[in-house]
């Protein structure tokens, strides 16, 4: 009579298995949304979070599967293997944002100029949710900036605003990041002007018997007084100060940064200057000064080209 040998299984790696796989797809999911979804940073955390918990749930497991297969011939093998592959990216990413945490100074708002950083236009809000941040920027903040990055700082090329302000466009445009003028600058009220040719250009070519369909309104607007003449002189004062404004990202990740450039007017020069703040957060984790470094290397390779030419 023949003795069948029955191989015991090992129920601790399959189920580290589907913990894995479980932590791998909830971290794809979170990050696919957060990038080009409508995802949040606080959820994004949280979701990172989570995975890797689970994931480092399943690694004991997966041990206790590979231990079972050594020595008692479990069945399991490739799964306690495949458990420790797939937890390996939740717990890298866990991993590394807690060594940038750790190694770079907490920081969310860094400027090329520590003593007179460009102002918002429009203070960038958020719902911070359990991401909390400071309101403002401590001079404390400024110092601690001024020591991490000495290297961070602003670029002044020859030429005028209209000409930097061509080149600050097109490396955006390549760097990914989104700005538009801001203010009361000749280069925003350009724009302005360019949108509204644009607005009657189009609203001419509407048939002549469109606006026969209108109601007059019932109410006629009351005039008001004539405004403080040295008031209205005072609000039309253009400023000499270029400022841009938009937002950012991160390549992988997509953690968003809201910018703000500002380019100044000095004798034959132009001095740009930059300032970037993470969205959420009271620590940016290095991307910032990364981000920063990179858009200004940019620039001066372009502004170089265009010297060049």
């Amino acid at each position: 009579m023949a003795v069948r040998f029955v191989r015991p299984v090992s129920a601790a790696a399959f189920l580290a298995r589907r913990l894995a796989l479980g932590a791998f797809l909830l971290l794809l999911i979170a990050v696919v949304s957060h990038r080009f979804g409508p995802l949040q940073t606080p959820q994004l955390a949280a979701l990172v979070l989570l995975s890797a918990a689970i994931a480092a749930l399943s690694v004991p497991l997966a041990l206790r599967g590979l231990m079972q297969l050594w020595t008692i011939g479990a069945r399991g093998g490739v799964a306690a293997a495949n458990a420790l592959f797939l937890a390996l990216p939740p717990l890298l990413l866990v991993g590394f944002c807690l060594w940038r945490f750790e190694t770079f100074p907490r920081l969310f708002d860094l400027t090329t100029d520590i003593a007179d950083p460009p102002t918002w236009v429009r203070q960038p809000q958020a719902d911070q949710i359990w991401l909390k941040r400071p309101m403002f920027v401590t001079s404390m903040d400024r110092q601690v900036q001024k020591t991490a990055y000495p290297g961070l700082s602003g670029r002044r090329y020859e030429g005028a605003p209209d000409r930097v302000y061509e080149a600050v466009m097109k490396v955006a445009k390549a760097e990914g990041m989104q700005l538009r003028p801001q203010g009361d600058s000749p280069i925003a009220r350009g724009e302005k002007a360019a949108e509204r040719q644009a607005q009657a250009a189009a609203q001419s070519q509407e048939p002549a018997g469109a606006l026969s369909g209108l109601r007059l309104p019932a109410i006629v607007p009351v005039p008001l007084p004539r405004p403080d003449r040295k008031a209205a002189l005072a609000a039309a004062e253009p400023s000499s100060d270029v400022l841009l404004q938009g937002s950012t990202r991160t390549l992988l990740l997509g953690l968003p940064f809201d910018v703000v450039l500002r380019l100044r007017e000095e004798e034959e020069t132009t001095l740009v200057d930059l300032r970037i703040a993470a969205r959420y957060g009271a620590n940016d984790l290095g991307f910032g000064a990364g981000l920063a470094e990179s858009f200004l290397r940019a620039l001066d390779a372009e502004m170089l080209g265009i010297a060049t030419q």
